[in-house]
């Protein structure tokens, strides 16, 4: 049986972050935990890619120029949503949340979700470093343990898979 589990291991890998502006004093603390979390990781400051974006709807669109380069190995879409009085809290949500999915299929690379949607400002900011931890930290090694990952199962080079079958 074949195990696989990534390891938040980052020396030599490139990570891109996009990072929403609105809700800025939350996703600037989230932002800070998730490069502190990459340093200690072992990722160099030279290796890190980051994007400020308007809010967290424009987050995919971001996420998949990013993607587009070619040279990451991971990218985490950092934002915050508080929920309102009126429904564009749950289109927002949603249409981040599927375009950061949608990016990481299509280029079959760690997208990982880091936005935080909340009912209130202290929820949020339990979330940005307060009570609860802080989320861009913890979504940050999860992009290196994915990132790890896919390293690990990634199919063998093609002359050894043609090899493996041949006289079996």
């Amino acid at each position: 049986m074949q195990v696989f589990e990534g390891r938040p291991a980052g020396a030599g890998r490139r990570i891109g972050l996009a990072v929403s502006r609105f809700n800025e004093p939350v996703t600037a603390l989230l932002l800070e935990g998730a490069i502190e979390a990459l340093r200690a990781a072992g990722v160099g400051d030279d290796d890190l890619v980051v994007a400020h974006v308007p809010g967290a709807f424009e987050l995919p669109l971001a996420c998949e120029a990013l993607a587009a380069r070619g040279d990451l190995d991971a990218v985490i879409a950092l934002g915050c949503v508080i929920r309102g009085e009126t429904s564009h809290y749950d289109y927002v949500c949603e249409a981040a949340e599927q375009g950061v999915v949608a990016v990481g299929l299509q280029h079959r690379l760690p997208v990982l979700f880091g936005v935080l949607t909340t009912e209130d400002g202290d929820q949020a900011f339990a979330r940005a470093g307060g009570a609860k931890g802080n989320k861009g930290a913890d979504v940050a090694l999860d992009a290196l343990r994915m990132a790890d990952l896919l390293r690990q199962i990634a199919p063998p080079p093609a002359s050894r898979a043609q090899g493996r079958g041949a006289g079996r």
